[in-house]
């Protein structure tokens, strides 16, 4: 498996970059540290694979549109094709999550095939499963959080793995298939789109002085319904998302960069150091030097 500690995020649409994905075998599998990621936080962004992860240590919340949920070491669940999601860790021990990412034509082949339509469709376009948990406590759920650490031990070296990956992840899920499946959100497609090209606008332009306006135009919508939307898909308003946004940001920059402090705050959409440095203390609990130091340390040394 390939390790983790952040991940790779397309600048203008924030839609996650997969490297290693291979058109002839649309998969990869990971070994998340995310406990490395600045402040143990993976931002909002989605991906076209599904996502089927494994909690091998720590405690991470999953946050989609339709709400939150913590996984702690032994659970797992499936993040479905496309969603909107991010994850933040719990204070405690190391987050490690075990991740098997793959293009659903992985176990459907081609485009409109029995298959597809029969097993893949009803949970890939179904808009409500966002976030599908399994639970230890469940005996059915249990048996599959069984099979889904298992897959993890495949050897990718040894003959014959692809074939016993499909066959692995198949089994999964068909156990999927067989759990309950949420009702959807009414209108949440279009939010969900609306949403998105926002986002897109957002982050392609969030170093300028933004006006709540503009941000609605790009999901062509009005100020109300700009609102209403981000409420909807991310529990905030567009403008404290913009400012969390422009922090992140920050606090990628601080780690990754040496850029003066001052500097990082002016291209990040800070007009005053007093007030980035304000606003910073509040997120993050420490002082921008402070976070760089403990950060690039963390980074420096794999703890």
């Amino acid at each position: 498996m390939k390790t983790i500690r952040t991940i790779e995020l397309s600048g203008s649409t924030r839609q996650e970059r997969l490297p290693g994905f291979a058109e002839d075998f649309p998969y990869i599998a990971s070994w998340a540290e995310t406990g490395q990621y600045n402040g143990g936080m993976v931002p909002w962004h989605w991906h076209p694979a599904v996502e089927l992860f494994y909690m091998y240590s720590g405690s991470l919340v999953y946050e989609t549109p339709q709400g939150t949920r913590t996984f702690g070491p032994g659970s797992g669940g499936l993040v479905n094709a496309n969603v909107l999601h991010s994850t933040r860790n719990l204070p405690g021990d190391r987050v490690v999550s075990w991740i098997h990412l793959f293009e659903p034509s992985l176990l459907g082949g081609s485009v409109g095939s029995r298959i597809e339509q029969k097993y893949l469709v009803p949970i890939t376009a179904n808009p409500a499963l966002e976030l599908l948990a399994l639970d230890s406590a469940d005996p059915d759920q249990a048996a599959l959080l069984e099979k889904l650490r298992d897959s993890f031990a495949l050897d990718e070296n040894e003959f014959g793995y692809e074939l016993r990956l499909r066959a692995a992840l198949g089994e999964i899920w068909l156990g999927l298939l067989a759990l309950p499946r949420p009702e959807a959100r009414p209108g949440a497609a279009a939010f969900d789109e609306k949403c998105k090209a926002m986002l897109a606008f957002v982050h392609e332009h969030y170093a300028e002085p933004l006006r709540i306006e503009q941000i609605a135009a790009a999901g062509f919508c009005s100020q109300r319904e700009a609102f209403r939307t981000f409420q909807q898909c991310l529990h905030v308003t567009p403008l404290n998302y913009l400012q969390s946004y422009r922090l992140q940001m920050a606090a990628d920059r601080l780690v990754r960069s040496g850029q003066q402090i001052t500097a990082i705050a002016v291209d990040c959409g800070f007009a005053s150091l007093s007030y980035f440095g304000k606003v910073f203390r509040q997120k993050f609990g420490c002082t921008p030097a402070q976070f760089r130091s403990k950060w690039q340390d963390i980074t420096n040394t794999g703890r």
